[in-house]
């Protein structure tokens, strides 16, 4: 799915992967947040995804030029879920409608786990 941006010179498309690595560099400078969370299907456990792969750990949607995320994220041990769920969709909504211009429709946060930090 691509977003489609209308200028006088012409469009401009950016690529849903391109809106998920955004999110999850910005989602990673969260309190709270230890990283992205890819989860196998197959059995049902959650992995910690490294800093390339970000984007694996957050699915994009673009309907009618409005975007919806689903982030997959592992949380801190000992901090509290709702406050850090509620500032990562705060900044991630401010920060990705700041960069596409496009209004984010939906921020959906599934928790996959906890680990403690240093």
């Amino acid at each position: 799915m691509k977003y489609r941006i209308s200028t006088e010179q012409g469009d401009v498309i950016v690529d849903s992967d391109v809106i998920a690595t955004y999110a999850g560099t910005v989602a990673m400078e969260c309190y709270g947040i230890v990283g992205m969370s890819s989860v196998s299907m197959k059995d049902g456990l959650s992995k910690l995804l490294k800093r390339e792969h970000l984007a694996n750990g957050i699915n994009v949607t673009i309907e009618d030029n409005k975007i919806s995320m689903d982030f997959h994220v592992i949380v801190s041990l000992g901090v509290s879920i709702a406050a850090v769920t509620e500032t990562l969709i705060e900044t991630v909504k401010y920060k990705v409608e700041e960069f596409t211009g496009a209004e984010i429709e939906r921020i959906n946060v599934y928790v996959e786990g906890v680990r403690a930090t240093d």
